[in-house]
């Protein structure tokens, strides 16, 4: 009873959102669903169930002999414990230069200046370029042979780099192209943050004495934290996700090789696609990040702040 008089009382609302949640149920839950499912077989190109080949499906179930293997290390299945270490260096990287960064960047554009305008719209722009455009054009500068980044060095005397060969400069390269393409989110939610600060907490403070840096700490700081707080957690789960900018970047070199993108690998490369594998990748990508997530704001809860 209770439940008709809820569906005959707010009818309009739940019709406006059923198609969100039949596209939502499609395009989500059951990818995610079959995905775990496949987790526990040994499905793979070979035994997929094919129509062209008029061939049926022949996998079976192995239980959690994948995630067994998996977590073991065995470099036949990506050696995931120094993989997820990677993967950790990639984003802790990333999102504390994106917030360090679009921070420094938003307080500066929060300051009354000369074609603050101009200069809002020119930091936004590499978030406004389509992701593959900027990995090409960083791709050019990296480049080892005619790259820019080379020419400026070698024209200081400096020695030019391979930037995206087979070591850790593939890495670091790669967290440079991310950071430029991160901050100007951050550098956007934070001047948001900044602007919602009441100007008479600084007046009060500069009246008191206090010094810019006790400004920034006691006043600035404490009024970014919800922001804060919401921008760093998506960043986490952003970043840790981010396939598009090492995939164009530097490809399958095991240097960059991030939990994602070596799931990309075992699922679209090789002479037999192991979606098995490839799935079980996925449904461990998302318990770690459900893990942090959940840490994070338990921990946020503790400081008084909800996310």
């Amino acid at each position: 009873m209770r439940l008709r008089n809820l569906l005959a009382r707010h009818w309009f609302v739940y019709a406006m959102v059923s198609p969100v949640v039949a596209v939502l149920a499609l395009l989500v839950v059951f990818p995610l669903l079959q995905g775990l499912f496949f987790s526990f077989t040994d499905i793979n190109d070979t035994n997929i169930a094919n129509p062209v080949l008029d061939r049926e499906a022949s996998y079976e179930f192995v239980g959690p002999a994948n995630y067994l293997n998996v977590l073991s290390g065995d470099p036949a299945y990506g050696s995931f414990w120094s993989t997820l270490v990677r993967t950790l260096i990639w984003t802790t990287a990333c999102v504390v230069c994106h917030y360090v960064v679009g921070l420094a960047l938003a307080m500066l554009l929060n300051r009354r200046m000369r074609l603050r305008g101009l200069y809002r719209v020119l930091l936004i722009l590499p978030w406004a370029v389509p992701v593959f455009i900027s990995a090409f054009a960083w791709r050019y500068l990296f480049n080892a042979e005619y790259g820019l980044i080379n020419w400026a060095l070698e024209s200081v005397g400096l020695p030019a780099q391979v930037w995206l060969g087979q070591s850790d400069l593939a890495l670091v390269s790669v967290i440079v192209v991310n950071v430029w393409l991160g901050v100007p989110f951050m550098m956007v939610a934070l001047l948001g943050g900044l602007q919602a600060i009441p100007a008479d907490l600084y007046e009060a403070a500069e009246m008191d004495g206090a010094s810019p840096w006790h400004r920034f700490v006691h006043v600035t700081l404490p009024g970014l934290k919800p922001v804060s707080g919401a921008v760093v957690l998506l960043g986490v789960i952003w970043t840790f996700n981010m396939f598009p900018v090492i995939y164009l970047i530097t490809g399958n070199n095991p240097h960059t090789r991030i939990l994602v993108s070596y799931a990309f690998e075992r699922f679209f490369a090789g002479a037999t696609r192991d979606y098995a594998i490839a799935s079980t990748y996925g449904v461990l990508i998302l318990s770690v990040l459900l893990v942090f997530a959940t840490i994070y704001r338990r921990a946020m809860a503790r400081r008084g702040e909800v996310l």
